[in-house]
C-alpha cells in the first residue's frame, strides 16, 4: 500500500511537471553556463555547461540574488566569462518562431558603467547593444534579456534582418567592449512566442526604495524650506505678536481717571484775565 501511494505521487508530480513545461512552449536547448545540470521552477531542464572557452565561475553563490525564486538562484550564481568573444551554438531543429532568453546578473561590480558588452546572433545581428546589467538592476539581481526570433527556409530573422542558416544551428556570442569582459548566467530557447515566456517579477522594491528616498528627499527640502523661512521673516512677526499678546503695554495718560491735570491750562487762563479785569472796572 505504502509503494503503490509512492508511485502515485511521483505520477502525479511528473505529469505536473510536464504539464507546466508545455504550458509554456517547447524547450529546444537549455544550458546552465559555468555550472551543473539543474530544473527549474518552470520545469526547465538546464544541461551542464560543457563549453571549453572561457572561465566558469560560482563566484554568486556567495550571495542571495534578488528577484528569483528560490529554485533558480543557482542559474543566477554560476557564470561563464572570457577576455575576449564567446559563444554557443543552439541547433535549431525546424521552422518556426522562436525565443531566445539569456540570463544574468551582476555579483562583481558595485556601479554601473563597470561592465558593458554586446550580444550578437549569427555573427551578423546584434540583438543586445552595450548591456550594463549593474546599470539595468543593481548588483546581486536578475535580469533576463528576451530575444524573439524566426527561422523559415534556412534563413534567421530577427529584428528585422535576415541571415543564412548554416547547419540547422544558430550561434549567440558575447562580444568584448572597452568595459570588462563578456559574460552570461544561462541560456535557454524555446519554441513559441514572448508570451509564454515566464518572466521574472518587476523590480517592485527597487522602485518603492526610489520613491521612498524621493519622498525623504522631498521632506528634507520641505523642513530646510520650513527652518530657511523661520531664520528669514518670523522673528520680527513673533516678536511683534509676543509684545501685542504678552509684552508691556505702553504707558496711557488717561486710562488712570486723574483730571486735576485737565484744569491746570483753565486755572492759568482764569489767573491771565482776573489782572485785565480789575484794570477794566477802574476804568
Amino acid at each position: 500500500m505504502h509503494d503503490l501511494v509512492h508511485w502515485t505521487i511521483s505520477i502525479l508530480v511528473f505529469l505536473l511537471s510536464f504539464a507546466k513545461l508545455n504550458a509554456i512552449g517547447e524547450i529546444i536547448w537549455a544550458v546552465n553556463c559555468g555550472g551543473d545540470a539543474h530544473v527549474d521552477s518552470n520545469g526547465i531542464r538546464y544541461q551542464r555547461d560543457t563549453l571549453n572557452v572561457g572561465i566558469n565561475s560560482d563566484y554568486g553563490k556567495s550571495m542571495v540574488i534578488n528577484r528569483v525564486h528560490q529554485d533558480d538562484q543557482i542559474l543566477y550564481q554560476t557564470e561563464r566569462y572570457h577576455t575576449a568573444n564567446f559563444g554557443y551554438e543552439i541547433p535549431i531543429p525546424h521552422d518556426g518562431e522562436y525565443v531566445l532568453v539569456l540570463k544574468f546578473s551582476e555579483v562583481w561590480f558595485t556601479a554601473p558603467n563597470q561592465k558593458v558588452f554586446d550580444v550578437m546572433l549569427n555573427a551578423e545581428h546584434i540583438v543586445v547593444e552595450r548591456l550594463d546589467i549593474f546599470g539595468k538592476v543593481g548588483r546581486g539581481t536578475g535580469h533576463d534579456e528576451i530575444i524573439s526570433l524566426k527561422v523559415k527556409d534556412g534563413k534567421l530573422y530577427v529584428k528585422g534582418e535576415s541571415s543564412d542558416l548554416y547547419y540547422n544551428k544558430i550561434s549567440v556570442e558575447f562580444i568584448k567592449g572597452d568595459r570588462d569582459n563578456p559574460k552570461v548566467n544561462a541560456i535557454y530557447l524555446m519554441k513559441g512566442i514572448i508570451e509564454d515566456i515566464p518572466k521574472l517579477p518587476p523590480l517592485s522594491f527597487q522602485n518603492q526604495g526610489d520613491a521612498s528616498q524621493e519622498e525623504s528627499h522631498n521632506l528634507n527640502l520641505d523642513e530646510i524650506e520650513e527652518e530657511t523661512s523661520n531664520v528669514r521673516s518670523p522673528p520680527q512677526d513673533k516678536t511683534k505678536r509676543k509684545r501685542l499678546t504678552s509684552g508691556p503695554k505702553s504707558p496711557d495718560p488717561y486710562s488712570t481717571g486723574d483730571t486735576s491735570s485737565m484744569f491746570l491750562p483753565i486755572a492759568m487762563a482764569i489767573g491771565a484775565f482776573l489782572p485785565i479785569l480789575f484794570c477794566l472796572c477802574k476804568l
